[in-house]
């Protein structure tokens, strides 16, 4: 699995909403932010987990399925791969924390004596 095509990559579909913070070759990490009745267009998201920093209210639609989402700040959530859309239905801005998963390394281990220990 890669992150998204350039097509449904929401930094690109999006960018006045959302912004990449970080990427390596493992996981790319977005920041979300958006203000009460702000619409995203469709895009697509890789299996993620989800960091809610303020309290979100939002309805995404996919497919002609849709669904409303209320979490509170602090929450951290698995989001499977998925294509939407969205919207801020709430009364509050949004701020939330994308850590989309890559494929893993092709060898080495954990400890293999040559990866550094700590945050790199």
């Amino acid at each position: 699995m890669t992150v998204e095509s350039s097509s449904a990559d929401p930094a690109l579909t999006d960018p006045d909403l959302y912004s990449v913070v970080f990427e390596n070759e493992r996981v790319r990490v977005l920041r979300y932010q958006d203000r009460p009745g702000d619409r995203t267009t469709v895009h697509r998201h890789p299996d993620s987990v989800m960091v809610t920093l303020s309290p979100i209210r939002r309805r995404l639609s996919s497919e002609g399925k849709v669904a409303e989402v209320e979490l509170a700040a602090g929450q951290v959530r698995w989001l499977d791969a998925q294509r939407h859309a969205g919207e801020n239905i709430g009364d509050t801005d949004s701020d939330v924390v994308f850590i989309e998963l890559k494929e893993p390394p092709d060898s080495g281990t954990v400890d293999d004596g040559v990866r550094p220990l700590g945050p790199a």
